[in-house]
């Protein structure tokens, strides 16, 4: 395709992080006609989970900076978090009539370093951890690390303020066992607060903005004189220059070219509240005193949870199993999100092992929390590409035509710096950056490929399984 200038009309369907991160470097990179496209009101409703279907609109995901091996998104992952920072510093300075209105009442901070502890149920740490502190080691940031069976990182903890935050599960007392890391670098992000305000910066920018059900519905993208057109369910049509497709769950439904490079799939997640009329467990559960969990094995951390937020809102994540829908979609057989607002079917209930293993980390770890039961509970719809390596390229055979896609469960952190190497890559300069030809179009020739190969016969399909109900929300016993 013809290399994109300042004046290319460009069109971005989606606005969750791929597509407003996106969006706004572009505009800050001096492009003056970019339009973000999408059916949910995402202004008026200010990613709100309650209300928006979207893996970007949640209630908050983790910031870490664990990669392995994957020293590449180490380094992007902290280069987003001096972003972070900024963005932090700018909200608490900013009058608050210039703030959006998410950012106007209750907290007014986005990042949250409350550190991560990566929690094993194993007798020892895994290979996946060792390598992390050996890569950690050589980047010089060993020292932000702690394991709790090393008595010099314990003791660096207690010296720096951490101590409290190496066993919150009290584990080591209860079961005479913990083997963990505390990494203090890591924390979380409000989701819904992050996007709105990345939205803000967007349009002050000047990037345009068509939120809508049937506006902002992509419902088609076709080529016309080798350039993209963008079908909208109001029945008209957009000619541009460019069109990237930044859908998440609906980037497949929408380039069906992405089948056996990227997977509509489902995380379980479910919610508890803490009542203030409890003031130990308020104060237990709250982001000074309780960090970031995962707990599993190192071969594949299973369980998550969250500090509560200001309304006492304790979120816990299942991964074990990630879930695909299958649905007719131009005679093809696509995994699609099944949500609880947007999608024809919906559905905000979990498939009972997923339920059942977010029971188990509760049982195991926060006993006190049993009487409570499961508040809430949603399918967080996001896409797995075949190596957990998201995709930024262009479609082959699709003129004027990229996808912006594939978050793995682990795109949300770089928010603040995933658009800055997008546009590297859209204005043709992807070959000569490392992230270029990480994220660039590729094949697999695996046998297990992130489970993409399943397709309808596999174990994970939804309708295969036993969906729990609000009965089931409640413990043995309870």
């Amino acid at each position: 395709m013809a290399a994109i200038g300042p004046s290319s009309k460009i069109v971005i369907v989606g606005s969750g992080v791929f597509g407003i991160s996106t969006a706004l470097w572009l505009a800050r990179s001096g492009y003056k006609d970019v339009t973000v496209l999408d059916m949910q009101d995402t202004a008026r409703m200010a990613y709100d989970p309650s209300c928006v279907d979207s893996a970007s609109a949640d209630l908050n995901k983790i910031i870490r900076f664990s990669y392995g091996s994957e020293i590449e998104y180490q380094r992007l992952a902290t280069e987003a978090a001096k972003i972070w920072d900024e963005w932090n510093l700018e909200i608490l300075t900013a009058p608050t009539n210039e703030l959006p209105e998410r950012l106007r009442h209750g907290d007014r901070k986005l990042w949250w370093n409350v550190g991560m502890l990566r929690m094993s149920c194993e007798s020892d740490l895994g290979d996946f951890e060792i390598t992390t502190l050996d890569n950690m080691e050589r980047e010089g940031i060993r020292e932000f690390q702690f394991r709790t069976d090393d008595d010099r990182d314990v003791t660096r903890a207690r010296e720096r303020g951490w101590a409290h935050k190496l066993d919150p599960c009290r584990r080591q007392d209860r079961l005479g066992t913990h083997k963990a890391v505390l990494d203090s670098t890591a924390g979380f992000v409000y989701a819904y607060k992050s996007c709105a305000w990345a939205q803000h910066l967007a349009r002050k920018a000047g990037v345009k903005m068509i939120l809508d059900p049937q506006r902002g519905k992509v419902v088609d993208i076709t080529t016309k004189s080798d350039q993209p057109v963008v079908h909208t369910a109001d029945g008209l049509r957009y000619t541009a220059d460019l069109v990237v497709v930044a859908g998440g769950g609906w980037t497949p439904s929408l380039v069906p070219e992405v089948q056996g490079l990227l997977e509509t799939t489902a995380g379980s997640v479910a919610n508890i509240s803490i009542p203030k009329d409890r003031p130990e467990l308020w104060e237990r559960f709250a982001p000074e005193n309780q960090p970031v969990i995962t707990w599993g094995s190192w071969q594949g951390k299973e369980v998550y949870s969250l500090p509560r937020d200001e309304n006492g809102t304790f979120k816990i994540g299942w991964r074990k199993t990630k879930w695909t829908n299958f649905e007719d979609v131009r005679e093809q057989r696509i995994s699609v999100p099944r949500t609880a607002h947007v999608t024809e079917r919906k559905e905000t209930r979990l498939p009972i092992d997923a339920l059942n293993g977010i029971k188990e980390y509760i049982s195991v770890n926060f006993p006190e929390l049993v009487p409570l039961g499961i508040t809430s509970t949603r399918l967080c719809w996001y896409t797995d590409s075949i190596d957990n390596s998201f995709v930024v390229d262009f479609v082959p055979g699709r003129p004027g035509v990229a996808v912006c896609s594939g978050g793995s469960g682990h795109g949300f952190k770089f928010l603040p710096i995933l658009g800055r190497e997008v546009v590297k890559i859209l204005e043709g300069r992807g070959s000569q950056t490392v992230y270029g030809h990480m994220w660039r179009w590729r094949s697999s020739s695996e046998p297990m490929r992130n489970g993409l190969e399943e397709g309808e016969q596999g174990p994970r399909v939804l309708s295969k399984q036993t969906m729990a109900t609000k009965a089931d929300w409640t413990f043995t016993g309870q």
